[in-house]
């Protein structure tokens, strides 16, 4: 899932704007992920940090501290509204890898190092267990490539022996039916 966006800078800006402008004619602007914490400080809602700000004119306002963001879809400036009001929104996903932020979920410094300690464990004895998977997986396709050649082998062999045996012309019961008959006119 996705939060609402963090814009870091003004190309950032200007390519939200540029995209936003498609929709003007569904909406006048969007909500964007600034939050104003009880103390009246701004942070955007993945933490990053608040460096770039593209305010409108007399914007923000100290007294509206449980108002959302919106970014205009026509100029592209911030302004602070009443939350209830309809927008539409602008979400993204954190740009922190997967495996990078399940090390996170599991080592989070806030909690106890105890818990923390518990889950790392967790975690390797996970990655652990993949990759024991996937050594298992590769030893049975080699096992059965293997095997399927030795089973090719074997009856490449037993053709070539089939050949050899109508090519010169013996069989042998062939073989055995001749013997047979030979011990026989040498008794007589």
């Amino acid at each position: 899932g996705g939060i609402l966006t963090s814009v870091e800078d003004l190309a950032e800006s200007n390519f939200l704007v540029e995209h936003a402008d498609l929709y003007t004619s569904k909406t006048s602007g969007f909500w964007i992920g600034i939050y104003r914490n009880a103390n009246g400080q701004l942070f955007w809602q993945d933490n990053s940090a608040l460096d770039f700000v593209n305010w409108g004119e007399g914007q923000p306002s100290e007294h509206q501290l449980d108002y959302c963001v919106e970014l205009s879809a026509s100029s592209g400036y911030w302004s602070i509204l009443p939350c209830s009001s309809q927008k539409g929104f602008i979400c993204k996903k954190p740009k922190t890898h997967p495996l990078l932020f399940a090390l996170y979920l599991f080592t989070d410094a806030k909690k106890d190092k105890a818990h923390g300690h518990m889950n790392m464990w967790m975690l390797l004895t996970l990655a652990l267990i993949i990759l024991l998977g996937m050594g298992f997986i590769v030893y049975f396709l080699f096992k059965i490539k293997t095997q399927s050649e030795t089973e090719r082998e074997a009856r490449q062999r037993s053709t070539l022996l089939e050949y050899s045996h109508v090519l010169t012309g013996k069989d042998n019961e062939n073989d055995s039916t001749n013997d047979k008959e030979k011990n026989e006119y040498s008794v007589v």
